[in-house]
């Protein structure tokens, strides 16, 4: 990385010397000017500054060996054996991207008593699955996990990591990345890969306006997260087709400094990501009295009233509705978007949905690309009249 060092002893006047910054990125610190993370690397000190600042130019980066890093790799999220559906889903794009560089698929099985399960992953594409049991990893621990995922690596040497942006995934993937120095993206809505083996990593940044395409082309392996319901799951194979591995790990990596001493099941609960339908509001519900309406609606059909992320942060709705990467990923059968402008990062959260209504007054609204269906009109006047021709037995959707 590129940057500015700076000559004190070339420094005359350190308070003139600071001012030439128009970012206030130079301050004095213990009798020395210094450069802070204000700098934009406009490199006026350099220019005006008589020697007192050089500039550094980028260090060539050693380029790695690619071909030593085959396969795409998918960490197998479950709970005490039960696979996470998002594998599947990983592991039904990991399917796709070795596809197209001619790589295999692999998956990592951490746990206790999992051998047995390990087979339905042969199912779903997988060429080789990698199973490491042991009692000491019948919880989840992050520094057992993580020594067995770094032996993982270090053996097979995949080219890219795929893992399921799940509680456990969360904690997981990061430190994994930075015990290999790699880069890792998180919460991906689109993955591509180049013949180069060039992990393509896509998702939304800026609060969701523009979409970001990342590469780590320099360091192995690449790392990415996704969330469940983003991708599709394959259909299940009838037969079996790759193979099982034992992964052994020595026993002092499955030392932890942290115990678990029991766990306490929490009470399932109705979520968003769960409905069939969903009736979705928007910017342009304007009292949270009116959210009744759309209540109405959601009760008829059999759904759930959800929202965007304007009406959770005054207040309106719980959290725990907000639809959005944001919020919750969501695959209804159904989602009636009302007063929803449409921003890519919720859309990036619902754009799966078997059908998607959307009801808004503006004709531009970026909704309406996503939509199957559009209505352009006031939602005051269109939902009332769905909810009457419903009761009616008018309308069948």
């Amino acid at each position: 990385m590129a940057k500015l060092i700076v000559h004190q002893e070339k420094i005359t006047n350190s308070q003139e010397f600071i001012q030439i910054c128009p970012f206030n990125a130079m301050q004095e610190k213990d009798n020395e000017v210094i450069i802070t993370a204000g700098c934009r690397m406009c490199r006026l000190c350099e220019k005006k500054g008589q020697g007192a600042v050089e500039y550094i130019a980028d260090e060539v980066q050693p380029q790695i060996d690619k071909s030593k890093w085959r396969g795409i790799a998918v960490y197998v999220d479950h709970v005490d054996g039960k696979i996470h559906p998002v594998t599947y889903e990983l592991l039904g794009k990991a399917r796709e991207l070795a596809a197209k560089i001619a790589q295999p698929v692999y998956a990592l099985f951490i746990g206790n008593d999992i051998e047995k399960e390990a087979d339905e992953l042969l199912h779903y594409g997988a060429d080789k699955v990698y199973v490491c049991e042991d009692s000491e990893l019948k919880y989840f621990k992050i520094e057992a996990y993580t020594n067995v995922f770094a032996k993982f690596i270090n053996e097979v040497q995949p080219s890219a990591i795929l893992v399921g942006a799940t509680p456990v995934g969360r904690q997981l993937a990061p430190r994994v990345a930075a015990r290999f120095a790699t880069g890792l993206t998180a919460d991906c809505t689109v993955l591509d890969i180049k013949e180069n083996t060039d992990l393509v990593q896509i998702r939304p940044a800026f609060g969701g306006n523009i979409m970001a395409q990342i590469q780590t082309p320099n360091t192995r392996p690449q790392m990415a997260t996704v969330r469940y319901k983003v991708m599709d799951a394959p259909q299940r194979l009838d037969s079996a087709v790759g193979t099982i591995e034992h992964l052994d790990v020595a026993a002092c990596d499955l030392v932890s400094h942290v115990d678990v001493l029991s766990v306490t099941k929490k009470a399932k609960e109705t979520t968003i990501d769960m409905a069939d339908v969903l009736v979705v509001a928007g910017r342009g519900i304007k009292k949270k009295q009116d959210l009744q309406m759309l209540e109405e609606l959601a009760g008829l059909l059999g759904g759930e009233v959800a929202s965007t992320r304007p009406l959770v942060e005054i207040g309106w709705l719980d959290p725990k509705k907000q639809v959005g990467l944001s919020g919750r990923t969501v695959r209804p059968k159904l989602i009636i978007t009302c007063g929803v402008s449409g921003s890519v990062q919720f859309v990036a959260g619902m754009n799966h949905a078997d059908m998607i209504l959307a009801i808004n007054n503006d004709s531009k609204a970026p909704i309406f690309k996503t939509a199957n269906y559009a209505i352009n009109g006031d939602v005051y006047e269109v939902v009332p009249q769905l909810i009457n021709k419903i009761k009616a037995g008018e309308a069948v959707l």
